[in-house]
């Protein structure tokens, strides 16, 4: 739902724009959209961490354009479950826009500012031009000095993302991957330790009055001394007092007129009310084993002192050739390292988008860890030796505009030789929302089928591409010793299954390129050393 990579800076007229540019169908579920919900607000949380306002702003506009405008007409909002999901993700819009109205001035000063600097260098080129015809004689050294001493500092560019390559970085990827994950894994924790509450938490990161709090927490990696961990709780705590006082009472959308805009955030219908909403239960960790495809040579560096089917039942969809990625294996092409580089901060640099929707819509790469699938299939060997499916939910986060997969979730399910469906979603969302996970995809087994999308994988598969468009199905077929990463192409894939009214387990669609490969040259990169964990939710036999 959101567009991904580096862009000049725009201002808030520009970005309102291109948050109201998504495609919204009532065809999907409302669960689907109200999980796309919450994956908005945690990406918007990772961006404004990394200083890309820009973008945490685009996210927070359009999830509450999505909460307020688009959810309440939806045919199943009435239901008392998704009634009670709607107060709280509107509670969640509330919270929000104090933030909104910070990021607005800040967005739109540095938009000036750059709109200033074009200017300024346009005007020295002129002055340039204009002085290399009134004095020939003047060496062409001394005039590109004098032209470009009128130009100012330029925070705008001087501050520029380092964009890279996926294929070129790996290697940087994930070490990066590996230091920001313990990172968010130490401030997590920390903050268990200091007994805040969930709801509280987001109160504070909504409200932006974190500070250096959670960097001063990490700096100490695991062995964070609780007596200084007390002392700035207790300063955190002062924060929020003096900044609130009796401001929790107002309303937190700003009343001057004065700071009117040529557009108005969405509004809330009076009649609706923010009482009795309930709390999403909280879940234990439980226990998980580590599965490391290689270990680093070197511990993790501290960051700086100074920063913070049945085949013959209908004709099945044409799989796409999948190309061989031959350079796995390979080390990466960079030969130098950027300073950028060295610090491994998330903010210093991004990652390119390595592919596009059929639409033309960016797509964030995608790591994937390439021993993943064997120890799936470890797991997976019983239900396969009985001929039934098995499916797991691939999690992890977003790091300097890429997604990691760093967690396998095999939830608890159901099977058949040809379906598997998961139980008790709310306890697989619990643990994913308690971990600050997000869904990347899902993999599964075909016990004695080929590897393709069957119908059934198509429908399944969809539900998650509306969440995230890079999310992707790995299906694997170990009686043929065959895999393959797939998602739906967009269009005709992501329409044709959403206004398919077919529920047979087997149905033919009337679209003959409905999925296509995701590994490449597709957005998914297969990234050797990347670590994962294997966390299982079924009960014991």
């Amino acid at each position: 739902m959101a567009e991904h990579g580096p862009v000049q800076p725009m201002n808030v007229e520009q970005i309102v724009q291109q948050a109201e540019n998504f495609e919204y169908n009532p065809l999907v579920p409302f669960k689907h959209w109200s999980r796309s919900a919450g994956t908005l607000i945690k990406e918007a949380e990772i961006y404004e961490h990394e200083g890309n306002e820009q973008q945490a702003y685009l996210l927070l506009f359009r999830h509450a354009r999505l909460v307020l405008d688009k959810l309440p007409n939806h045919p199943e909002a009435p239901s008392r479950e998704n009634a009670a999901t709607l107060q709280h993700l509107r509670r969640d819009v509330l919270r929000n826009f104090p933030k909104l109205e910070t990021l607005k001035p800040r967005i739109n000063q540095r938009y000036n500012r750059y709109r200033q600097i074009l200017e300024q260098r346009r005007q020295a080129k002129a002055l340039k031009t204009q002085n290399q015809s009134s004095s020939p004689r003047e060496s062409a050294g001394a005039q590109h000095d004098r032209g470009h001493a009128r130009l100012p500092s330029d925070p705008t560019i001087g501050n520029e993302l380092e964009a890279l390559t996926a294929g070129e970085n790996r290697d940087l990827a994930v070490k990066l991957a590996h230091k920001e994950i313990r990172r968010r894994a130490t401030a997590r924790k920390a903050t268990r330790q200091a007994g805040i509450s969930a709801e509280e938490e987001q109160e504070r990161r909504a409200a932006g009055v974190w500070g250096n709090w959670e960097e001063t927490l990490t700096r100490k990696n695991e062995n964070i001394d609780q007596d200084i961990l007390s002392k700035h709780m207790r300063n955190v705590r002062a924060q929020i007092s003096a900044s609130r006082g009796d401001s929790r009472h107002e309303d937190p959308r700003p009343s001057n007129p004065d700071r009117a805009s040529y557009y108005r955030y969405p509004t809330i219908a009076p009649k609706h009310t923010l009482d009795g909403i309930r709390e999403q239960p909280k879940t234990s960790d439980g226990s998980s084993v580590m599965l490391m495809e290689s270990k680093l040579n070197m511990p993790p560096q501290r960051p700086p002192k100074d920063q913070d089917l049945m085949t013959d039942t209908y004709n099945l969809p044409r799989r796409p050739a999948k190309e061989e990625p031959s350079t796995v294996d390979s080390p990466d092409r960079s030969t130098t390292t950027s300073p950028a580089q060295q610090s491994l901060k998330p903010s210093t640099f991004t990652f390119k988008p390595s592919a596009y929707l059929e639409n033309g819509t960016p797509l964030r790469t995608i790591f994937l860890p390439p021993n993943l699938r064997h120890q799936f299939l470890s797991l997976a060997m019983s239900n396969t030796s009985a001929n039934l499916e098995t499916c797991g939910i691939l999690c992890g986060t977003l790091i300097s505009n890429a997604l990691f997969i760093s967690k396998l979730v095999i939830p608890e399910q159901e099977s058949t030789s040809d379906t598997c469906e998961m139980l008790n979603e709310s306890d697989f969302f619990d643990y994913v929302d308690g971990e600050d996970l997000m869904v990347l995809g899902w993999i599964h087994t075909h016990p004695t089928q080929t590897c393709f999308m069957s119908s059934r994988d198509l429908h399944t598969h969809c539900g998650y591409q509306v969440m995230m468009p890079e999310s992707i199905a790995i299906v694997c077929a170990p009686s043929k010793g065959d895999w393959g990463v797939f998602r739906l192409t967009d269009p005709p894939g992501m329409r044709s299954v959403l206004n398919c009214t077919q529920t047979g387990l087997f149905h033919p669609h009337s679209e003959s390129n409905v999925y296509t490969d995701a590994l490449r040259p597709g957005h998914v990169y297969e990234a050797r050393g990347l670590e994962f964990e294997v966390v299982d939710l079924r009960p014991p036999p």
